[in-house]
């Protein structure tokens, strides 16, 4: 809105101090032409006392100039200053008390609170441990009450994508699994074999290989592989659903995350990771045996018959029944780290990183976790 008077119009607009009391507009108070005032102003050296400005010279005011003129006002009567307004032309009044009315409308804008020392160490203990702990733990209960719902109704069970998550997260992962268990038996045979011979106690390298892949190294070395595959996977494809708003239409339709992409992974990893181990025990016991076989004369008969008196039963079942919590731990992890990505690639690269990390990082706790139990329980 723009009202004009029938005059002669400087290029600018331009407020004058004209006496002790007085200060005249002249120009155009208008958006193109306030720049050189809006850069003076705090210059200028106004009078003391009360002040009365003459707008009657004024060539032209649009909304802009109203509200700069009404922001000269309230700044000089801020600071116990009266302030009269003379010379408005009915247009520029009306244009005024509308700027007035509006400007009342606004909220005062408040200086921003520093907060206090202890202020601020609540809120980094609250965003940093407490916030994230009541997430995952309100995570697993919602994934403990699926699981349990799902085990009453088995019917609610979607076999398709847990069948095809045991074929990604298990069958995919043989190569690499059974590979780097090979190398490990090879690596541990080659190690123990010069301590070995020395002793002439060439035979218990069928102890040492068969107890420490079967009871520690096999589990832990498979969940590590797949924290690295298949956690990163879970955290990468649920975060990609979530970017997409993929996750917000499945609660749309009536389809619950938890059942339709936690459980089938978390299922299926719990079904693969176990039978993963057995292939990984197979093939460090093989890489131990050919290492036994070339460093201390030790023949594959030999080796098998030793290694049915080194490792118990129960050692066994030690090593194996770590895999379902090692693959639970992968699982939730994530499936957490998925959703909380927050709508960015960046987001889902870093979600998968953290997921990977905490997962290793959880699998080596839970490890050390069953190594003091089981050594409490003398076992």
């Amino acid at each position: 809105m723009t009202t004009t008077r029938p005059s002669q119009q400087p290029a600018d607009a331009d407020l004058e101090i004209t006496s002790s009391q007085e200060a005249r507009c002249t120009g155009n108070w208008t958006s193109h032409n306030l720049a050189p005032l809006e850069r003076r102003l705090p210059a200028i050296a106004w009078p003391a006392g009360n002040l009365i400005i003459d707008a009657s010279p004024l060539a032209a005011m649009d909304t802009a100039g109203a509200w700069m003129l009404h922001g000269i006002v309230g700044k000089l009567e801020g600071k116990g200053r009266t302030v009269t307004l003379k010379g408005l032309a009915p247009g520029n009044e009306t244009l005024m008390r509308l700027v007035a009315s509006a400007a009342a409308a606004v909220p005062a804008t408040t200086a921003p609170v520093v907060p206090g020392v202890l202020e601020r160490v609540g809120m980094g203990t609250w965003q940093g441990l407490v916030a994230p702990t009541v997430g995952i733990v309100t995570f697993l209960g919602e994934s403990a009450v699926a699981l349990l719902r799902s085990l009453a109704q088995p019917s609610r069970l979607r076999w398709r994508p847990i069948l095809y998550n045991v074929q990604s997260a298990g069958f995919n992962a043989l190569l690499i699994t059974g590979l780097l268990s090979f190398l490990m038996g090879i690596v541990i045979a080659y190690q123990g074999a010069e301590q070995l011979q020395r002793y002439g106690a060439n035979i218990f390298i069928a102890d040492l290989v068969g107890l420490s892949m079967l009871r520690e190294l096999s589990p832990l070395l498979t969940a590590i592989i797949v924290a690295g595959r298949s956690g990163s996977a879970y955290a990468a494809q649920i975060g990609t659903m979530k970017v997409t708003e993929e996750i917000d239409a499945l609660r749309t339709i009536g389809v619950a995350p938890m059942e339709l992409l936690v459980l089938p992974k978390m299922l299926a990893l719990m079904l693969a990771l176990p039978l993963l181990t057995v292939f990984a025990d197979v093939m460090g016991v093989l890489g131990g045996m050919i290492m036994a076989r070339a460093q201390l004369a030790v023949s594959f008969a030999a080796f098998v018959d030793r290694l049915g008196d080194a490792v118990s039963l129960s050692s066994y079942l030690i090593g194996l029944g770590k895999a379902p919590v090692f693959a639970a731990i992968i699982a939730l992890v994530g499936c957490y780290q998925g959703f909380q990505v927050t709508g960015s690639a960046e987001s889902v690269g870093r979600q998968t990183t953290i997921a990977v990390v905490q997962g290793i990082f959880l699998v080596i706790v839970a490890d050390s976790l069953f190594s003091i139990v089981f050594s409490w329980l003398k076992l």
